[in-house]
């Protein structure tokens, strides 16, 4: 038996460091609680593997495992040059046009037609991750001109980024549908859509989904912050990629919008991942830095739902170690009075909902009467997300027959999912409950419960019962 005293939970992306059995055990064991899919790298073949290994992990420890299969969206890439790179001297002047021929020190091929139409004299471009910048100064029918404003080489095939603009691009690519339905078939609990820029492009990918999994859209465009409302309330959950969204936007903007984002999906019932570079030099050193400590924790206060490792986990040299210490940093902070004191200062405000009364009174209950946990009776997972907006300081234990529905809310703060059958009194509800909590560690003998259940059984929408039952 395996049991988290932390609420936060770990993502982890897995990859050539850690795709294989023994090793995704071990980083299970360590504290990854949700295993991210790559699709911009690998092959679907490698994809189910690990698939394969997740679900063989959930049979030993006896605990529903999410997966999320994240896909690589629009790439926007310049071409390629003669030499393969070229140096840059600020105020030299370059011409990015849609010739195919290889570049060289006066231009280079940018084969995005839709992005020149939509780019403007005075505008910026960001390449290579914001190593080079570039304004526009002249356009045509057939390219743009520029002016180097910093920056001092220039390779083959690196991204850019345009800055303010909303692109004229689908958020997904063909790649991107053959990736979605094979992850899919694979049976992942998620779907993380990149390059979301607004709403309309959720509804597509949930049009293509239809039900069968979980969507996330990826914020990492300036203009999904401006539509962040639209896109939380056609989304299933969020995830905060600061890495792409920290080159288009300045820095010193990025962790108020983590704030912002992170308080608004959690106030939404939703669940949101704060992600990108959290310990990025453990890739290749065993420590990490106390700027990227403190990066965690200042996730965690901010009430996120997930903490996300990527490169750390996925190629780096101590992926283990990795987990294990934003582990160790998730529960420190989660420890500290000014967490909690932070928690209960920011609960969201009760729906206009019976349901939503009863899940808020039973955090009020549960802290009143010092409970070892919550637990839900839920099918659909919406009296569980219920409880989780709230933040409670105790574990939150879902009860449900739905198998999917315990994997999904895997992702979720705090929640422990278990797939039971069988239950359809109350009654025996609450004798189900009770074992449950004991076998699993969450409370002993003499401890108090607090339990929400819906009456018909099965019905998703009704939770109307609270009940305090005493552990003997």
């Amino acid at each position: 038996m395996i049991r988290r005293y932390r609420q936060t939970k770990i993502v982890a992306t897995l990859g050539p460091a850690s795709g294989d059995p023994e090793m995704m055990r071990e980083l299970f064991k360590a504290g990854v609680d949700v295993f991210r899919l790559n699709f911009s790298h690998g092959s679907h073949e490698a994809h189910q593997k690990n698939v394969d290994t997740a679900r063989r992990l959930e049979k030993e420890f006896g605990r529903p495992i999410c997966l999320v299969g994240d896909l690589q969206g629009p790439k926007l890439r310049i071409g390629k040059f003669k030499d393969d790179s070229i140096d840059l001297t600020e105020g030299m002047t370059f011409r990015f046009d849609r010739d195919e021929a290889l570049g060289d020190e006066t231009r280079v091929q940018l084969p995005h037609p839709e992005v020149l139409e939509a780019m403007e004299i005075g505008s910026e471009i960001l390449l290579d991750d914001g190593k080079v910048r570039v304004e526009i100064t002249g356009k045509d029918d057939k390219g743009l001109d520029t002016k180097i404003i910093s920056g001092s080489k220039l390779s083959n095939n690196k991204g850019f980024n345009i800055p303010g603009v909303v692109l004229p691009i689908e958020a997904l690519t063909e790649k991107d549908k053959i990736d979605l339905e094979a992850a899919i078939h694979m049976g992942v609990d998620w779907i993380a859509q990149s390059f979301v820029q607004r709403a309309e492009d959720v509804i597509q990918a949930q049009n293509l989904i239809k039900g069968r999994a979980a969507l996330m859209a990826k914020i990492e465009k300036p203009s999904a912050v401006e539509f962040i409302d639209e896109i939380i309330e056609v989304v299933d959950g969020i995830m905060l990629a600061r890495g792409d969204l920290g080159v288009e936007i300045p820095p010193e903007q990025v962790p108020s919008v983590q704030k912002k984002v992170v308080r608004r999906v959690r106030h939404a019932g939703k669940p949101v991942i704060v992600a990108t570079q959290m310990l990025e030099s453990m890739v290749d050193n065993a420590r990490p830095t106390r700027a990227e400590a403190s990066d965690v924790a200042t996730a965690v206060y901010d009430g996120a739902d997930a903490v996300m490792l990527s490169a750390e986990t996925a190629v780096g040299q101590y992926p283990i170690e990795t987990v294990s210490i934003m582990n160790r940093i998730c529960e420190a902070t989660e420890s500290d009075k000014n967490y909690r004191r932070i928690m209960d200062s920011d609960r969201p405000k009760t729906e206009n909902d019976a349901s939503d009364a009863i899940t808020v009174a039973a955090t009020y209950t549960a802290k009143d009467i010092s409970a070892a946990a919550i637990v839900n009776y839920t099918t659909s997972g919406s009296t569980t997300r219920r409880t989780v907006r709230q933040r409670p300081d105790v574990p939150i234990l879902c009860l449900t027959p739905n198998l999917q529905t315990a994997r999904r809310l895997a992702l979720s703060f705090g929640v422990r999912t278990f797939k039971i059958e069988g239950v359809d009194r109350f009654k025996n509800a609450v004798h189900v409950a009770v074992e449950v909590v004991k076998e699993n560690g969450y409370a002993q003998v003499g401890d108090k419960i607090v339990l929400t259940a819906g009456v018909p059984f099965g019905v998703s929408g009704t939770t109307n019962i609270l009940r305090i039952a005493d552990i003997e």
